[in-house]
C-alpha cells in the first residue's frame, strides 16, 4: 500500500498526467471527459473468492441433498422467484433487485481475479499481459472522470492489492485510490494555506503565457483546466468532506453496523463502514467505488472448499453461512439508504465474485470452483428490476438460457455511466482497443 503522502502525490500527478500522457488522441478524450453531466455512479461489491450461486440466488430445492445443500428456499416479493432462507432482505426487496443466474465465468480465476473486474476474457491468469487490461473503474476514470471536481474517479476499499484490477495500459494515474487511507492524502501540510495555493496557481498561469509556442492542434488545451482541478483537490476540500464519515448521523452509522461483518473465523472487517463510505463518495461525486467484501487476502472468504480446512474458508455451513447475514444486511441497507437519499436511480449497485461453486457438495462439506456458472445481484441505476436474468439446469451446473458474459456486465455499466461502447484506448502495443470487445448491455434492464 502506498503511504498517504505518495498517494496524494500520485493522485495530483495523475490529474495532470492524464492531459500529457501517451498521445494526442488520448489528450482529446481527456479534454472531452469533463464533469458536469449527470451524477451517475457505480458501487461494486466484490465477493472475493467466488460466492455459491446455488446456496444464495439460484436454489435447487428438488435436487438431491448433495446438490441442493443444507439451506431452504423462501419466496420473495416477486411471485415465482426464490432465494435461500439466509437472504431475507433480498426476498423483501426483490422488486428493487435483479438476480443474475447465468454469468459465464469460463475464463475467470483467482489471483488475479480480474476478468469480471475488467469485463475482458484476456485478463485471465494464463495471459502474461493480463495486467495491461484496464479495470472497469479505470476506464471510468479515463473516459468519464469525477462527477465533481476535486475528487478521485475510482476508489477501492480492499485488503490486498492482488484482489483489485488496475489502470493497466491506461497508466497508473487511473489505478484506484485506496479508500482505506480515508481523507489523509487530501489533508494539507502545515503552511499550505489558500493564499499559498492561489499564489502558486497564479505563477503557473503566468508561465503558461511565456513557455513554448502555440498549440495549433488544441491537444493540450485541457492542461490548465486539469491543473486547476488538481489544486482544487486541496483548495476546495471536496475529497476531505466525502471521506468524513464522522459527518454521518449516528443513526445511519448504527443502521449500517447493526449486523457487523464477522467472517467464518471471527474476524471483524471494516466493510460496514466501507459500504456506508461508498454511499458518501458517490453522493459527493465519485463515479466508481469498489468495496471488497473480505477481511482476508486475494482469493478469500467466499472460497468455501470445505473442511478439513484446505484454504482456510470452511464449507457451506461453516464457511458460507456466517457470511450471508452480514452480506444480506449490507446490500439491502445500502439499497434502502441510497433510495432514502434520492441516489438510487443514479447509482448502479453490482454484487458478484469471480465464479460460482460446484453443484455437488464435496467430501469436505464445501463446494469447489465452478467457472461454468456464476451468480450476482444488481440494484438501482434507474434500471428495470424485480426479475431474474438467465437460468441453469436442475443441478445449477450449466447455463440453459440468457447467458451473461463479463463483457456484457461491463457494457451494462458503461451504458449506465453514459460512456459510449465504441470508445477506444491505446493498448501496450500501441494499438487501439475498444473498451468492450464483444459484450452488449443487458437489454431487459433498460426496458
Amino acid at each position: 500500500m502506498f503511504p498517504p503522502a505518495l498517494h496524494r502525490r500520485l493522485f495530483l500527478q495523475g490529474t495532470l498526467t492524464s492531459a500529457l500522457s501517451i498521445g494526442s488522441s488520448r489528450l482529446t478524450c481527456a479534454a472531452s471527459t469533463h464533469p458536469g453531466r449527470s451524477n451517475k455512479s457505480v458501487i461494486f461489491l466484490w465477493m472475493n473468492g467466488g460466492p455459491s450461486h446455488i446456496d444464495m440466488w439460484d436454489p435447487k430445492p428438488s435436487a438431491p441433498a448433495e446438490i441442493r445443500g443444507p439451506f431452504a428456499p423462501i419466496p420473495t416479493a416477486q411471485p415465482g422467484i426464490q432465494v435461500t432462507d439466509h437472504l431475507p432482505g433480498h426476498a423483501r426487496l426483490l422488486d428493487k433487485l435483479t438476480l443474475l443466474r447465468a454469468i459465464d465465468c469460463s475464463d475467470c480465476e483467482h489471483d488475479p481475479n480480474t476478468v469480471i473486474q475488467t469485463g475482458n476474457s484476456e485478463a485471465r491468469k494464463t495471459n502474461p499481459r493480463a495486467n495491461r487490461i484496464p479495470a472497469i473503474g479505470s476506464v471510468v476514470s479515463r473516459f468519464r472522470g469525477p462527477n465533481r471536481p476535486g475528487l478521485p474517479s475510482y476508489v477501492s476499499f480492499h485488503v490486498t492489492e492482488g484482489s483489485i484490477a488496475r489502470g493497466g495500459a491506461l497508466g497508473r494515474q487511473h489505478d484506484p485510490f485506496h479508500g482505506n487511507l480515508g481523507a489523509g492524502p487530501f489533508q494539507r501540510t502545515d503552511g499550505l494555506t489558500n493564499g499559498v495555493l492561489k499564489r502558486r496557481q497564479g505563477l503557473l498561469n503566468k508561465l503558461d503565457r511565456y513557455t513554448g509556442g502555440p498549440d495549433l492542434t488544441g491537444s493540450t488545451d485541457s492542461v490548465p483546466r486539469l491543473r486547476d482541478e488538481a489544486i482544487e483537490v486541496l483548495l476546495g476540500g471536496h475529497a476531505r468532506a466525502a471521506f468524513d464519515l464522522d459527518a454521518e448521523p449516528k443513526s445511519i452509522r448504527r443502521r449500517y453496523n447493526s449486523v457487523p461483518w464477522i467472517d467464518q473465523f471471527g474476524r471483524t472487517g471494516k466493510m460496514n463502514d466501507q459500504v456506508l463510505q461508498a454511499r458518501r463518495l458517490v453522493e459527493h461525486g465519485v463515479p466508481f467505488v469498489t468495496v471488497v467484501l473480505s477481511a482476508y487476502g486475494n482469493s478469500a472468504t467466499w472460497d468455501i472448499h470445505g473442511n478439513p480446512i484446505k484454504t482456510a474458508y470452511g464449507g457451506v455451513e461453516t464457511g458460507l453461512k456466517p457470511l450471508l447475514a452480514p452480506f444480506d444486511h449490507l446490500l439491502t441497507t445500502l439499497v434502502e439508504d441510497l433510495d432514502d437519499h434520492g441516489l438510487l436511480d443514479d447509482t448502479l449497485v453490482v454484487a458478484l465474485g469471480e465464479f460460482g461453486r460446484s453443484p455437488r457438495i464435496n467430501k469436505n462439506t464445501g463446494r469447489d470452483h465452478w467457472p461454468a456458472v456464476g451468480g450476482g445481484v444488481l440494484a438501482g441505476g434507474g434500471l428495470s428490476h424485480g426479475r431474474t436474468i438467465g437460468s441453469t439446469d436442475r443441478q445449477g451446473g450449466s447455463i440453459t438460457s440468457q447467458k451473461v458474459s463479463p463483457a456484457d456486465i461491463a457494457a451494462t455499466i458503461y451504458r449506465h455511466l453514459e460512456i459510449p461502447l465504441e470508445t477506444t484506448y491505446v493498448d501496450a502495443a500501441g494499438r487501439p482497443r475498444f473498451i468492450v470487445d464483444s459484450g452488449t448491455p443487458i437489454d431487459e434492464l433498460f426496458a
